[in-house]
């Protein structure tokens, strides 16, 4: 057979007979290719075929010459530059695969393709805002369709309401466009309609099966609603399609630490790792995931390499400094100060090396100077975050108004049986991660992580109260009959379950502020046991304040909110010991530390399980522990810490003035305390 078409057959035909080869035979396209080079010399869309024909029989380096070669060339045709970065991504160079996108699209903009693909290496190194931008741009041009086009560009540029119209009415006429399905589920996505987005993605792949961007949309969409098990099977999906998908694979390793398998991230990571290596955020999960599992130093040396690559990654520094039992050296105190001079450093990265800063200069006994650092890092953060602190007060009116002794006792028998969970409540920073510690550390107890399930269901109930024009998800939780709460408390237990392993009869659920939904819990699940973790309030709240949070918590960085918090938080557990006596176990962590097998004996007791020694030495137990106490709690109790806010109290009058009598009654309750939430007027601090 001869390797070009007879003398009638145009140059078309032949590249197209090539282009038919490269998927079977790739051998026989690069011959084809040469003799079609051989007779008109320099076809640039023929080189482009033999480089792929290379790449095609195994001769990476020299298609990716041969590409490099056209791209210099031929400098305003992007396709040169796409194939090496699509080449690159196959031999695991995922950063050299992002420069070359990189270079295709200042070439030309308008590459679907390559915007698709930029998404998922961007994805693939943690850059998730940048990789969300790029998917936008994809959709923006991935379609000829002018309503299409107008849509997605809407969408790229954030005009929302103009995009919903348009694809709105774009589907009125064609129901079954899963382009613009996918587009609608992308613009949900984006304002926080998660069941929206996912109800239209699963939409999308009844349509088409295999419209796999659609799928990547769907998992993680999944994994943001809190539901890994489901984002993980989308996941596998991607994965037996693609197994090299980066950011699938990404975000496989993210959703199995959400889960606490963290042996198979860690693997991931290291395999990601090995493919896009000078990325300071993949050093810095990789480093989360290694100290979660227990392996201090390698999570050191990880987020020691994401400094490297990057001095101004506060967070990497505020990672170190989170780990509690490390000590900056003084060539880390002079480098965190020379990033403090710059003018342009993003807010969150200075308020992390701030408080960074101020644990270093804590451990070196420089306390005026750390809470100077403390302060200002947390005044950053206050102005970034928004926080009422008479919503939480509210909310514990409302608490207090609804559960009353009648309540309960009208639904005595309702929820679920089980008595599985083990709550762990309180506030951060409380000694909460020690108890879970010592209760893990018994046979028949097995520790998971901070749960976010009572919060999902408490979203829910709130959606449900919006809908029904209802004030609180306390409205909706009211009306909830015996069927309706015994169908959440076992919603609860299945959602759980994925972070269950060992089998036990028993699992902690310590998320601290689910300390506001004791009678949703009570409601769902009359059995399970709920512990209060109760601190100082002056150890406790300065140790919040010290603390910069990956999320939530936004009472925690004024010292006058973090003490009102403290009060309310007071207030609901005494209303709740008056309503349902001996239903919460206290353990007050300053006793715990002063007499711990007396406590531990009290705590198993209330849990109704025998003592086991084991438990007292908690330190040896090696699960993984997310908390920032991670690495305290490895070891024997730390008594020295006790009274550790001592050091700053010359600055802590507003804490003390906000909090009140609370301080004054420690551990107790201070008489009248729930009395202000039961009338119309705000809760005072009792002096």
């Amino acid at each position: 057979m001869s390797a070009v078409p007879g003398p009638s057959a145009t140059l078309e035909v032949a590249l197209a007979h090539a282009e038919r080869l490269l998927a079977t035979h790739p051998l026989l396209a690069a011959e084809q290719a040469q003799e079609i080079l051989n007779v008109v010399g320099g076809h640039p869309p023929a080189q482009l075929l033999l480089a792929k024909a290379n790449a095609a029989c195994g001769h990476a380096d020299l298609a990716l010459r041969q590409l490099s070669q056209l791209g210099e060339q031929q400098p305003r045709w992007p396709r040169p530059s796409f194939e090496s970065a699509l080449l690159l991504a196959k031999l695991g160079r995922g950063d050299e695969a992002i420069n070359a996108l990189r270079s295709t699209l200042r070439i030309d903009p308008r590459q679907p393709d390559a915007w698709l693909a930029f998404a998922g290496h961007l994805a693939a190194i943690g850059e998730q805002a940048e990789a969300d931008a790029a998917f936008a741009q994809h959709l923006r041009f991935a379609t000829n369709d002018p309503e299409l086009i107008a849509a997605g560009s809407a969408l790229a540029e954030n005009r929302i309401p103009e995009a919903e119209q348009r694809l709105r009415a774009r589907l009125q006429r064609h129901p079954t466009d899963v382009v613009a399905i996918r587009m609608l589920a992308e613009l949900a996505a984006r304002i926080g309609r998660m069941d929206d987005a996912e109800r239209l993605l699963s939409r999308c792949l009844e349509l088409a099966p295999s419209f796999q961007a659609a799928r990547q949309n769907l998992a993680m969409v999944l994994h943001r609603a809190n539901k890994p098990q489901e984002a993980l099977a989308q996941i596998e999906t991607l994965l037996a399609a693609d197994p090299s998908n980066p950011s699938a694979r990404n975000l496989k390793a993210v959703v199995l630490c959400r889960i606490g398998d963290y042996a198979p991230a860690i693997e991931l990571y290291d395999q990601i790792l090995g493919q896009y290596p000078s990325h300071g955020k993949i050093w810095l999960s990789f480093g989360h995931a290694l100290k979660t599992a227990g392996q201090r130093d390698r999570a050191i040396s990880a987020y020691r390499r994401s400094i490297e690559l990057d001095p101004g990654f506060g967070e990497a520094w505020w990672s170190l400094a989170n780990l509690k039992t490390f000590r900056f050296q003084p060539e880390d105190l002079a480098a965190m100060r020379e990033q403090l001079k710059r003018t342009d450093l993003d807010p969150e990265q200075h308020s992390q090396f701030e408080f960074a800063l101020g644990k270093a200069l804590e451990d070196a006994g420089e306390h005026a100077e750390s809470f100077r650092s403390y302060e200002s890092g947390n005044a950053r953060r206050r102005a970034q975050l928004p926080y009422r602190a008479d919503d939480a007060s509210a909310r514990v009116r409302r608490s207090v108004e609804l559960f009353t002794p009648e309540f309960f006792q009208a639904r005595v028998g309702f929820g679920s049986p089980a008595p599985d969970p083990i709550f762990i409540i309180g506030l951060p920073r409380s000694g909460s991660t020690l108890i879970e510690q010592i209760l893990s550390s018994h046979p028949q107890v097995e520790g998971t992580m901070e749960l976010p399930e009572i919060i999902s269901l408490t979203h829910d109930l709130r959606r449900h109260a919006v809908e029904g024009r209802g004030g609180a998800y306390h409205d909706v939780l009211a009306g909830q009959d015996a069927t309706q709460l015994r169908s959440l408390g076992e919603r609860y237990l299945e959602n759980t379950r994925i972070h269950r392993k060992t089998g036990a009869p028993f699992f902690i659920d310590k998320m601290p502020n689910n300390f506001f939904h004791v009678g949703l819990i009570h409601l769902m699940l009359p059995r399970a046991r709920i512990i209060d973790a109760r601190r100082h309030p002056l150890a406790c709240c300065f140790s919040g304040y010290k603390q910069y949070f990956a999320r939530g918590q936004n009472f925690s960085y004024g010292l006058d909110d973090i003490g009102r918090y403290y009060r309310d938080y007071v207030a609901l557990m005494a209303h709740f010991d008056e309503v349902l006596p001996g239903r919460i176990h206290c353990v007050v962590y300053e006793d715990m530390v002063a007499d711990t097998e007396a406590e531990v004996r009290r705590l198993l007791d209330y849990c109704g399980l025998p003592f086991d020694p084991q438990c007292l030495r908690f330190f040896e137990n090696d699960r993984p522990v997310r908390t920032a106490s991670s690495e305290q709690v490895r070891q024997p109790i730390y008594r020295d810490g006790v009274d550790h806010w001592r050091h700053y109290e010359p600055w802590l009058g507003p804490l003390k003035a906000a909090l009140g009598d609370v301080l004054d009654h420690y551990p107790e309750p201070p008489p009248g305390v729930v009395v202000a939430y039961r009338s119309d007027q705000p809760p005072t601090t009792g002096r």
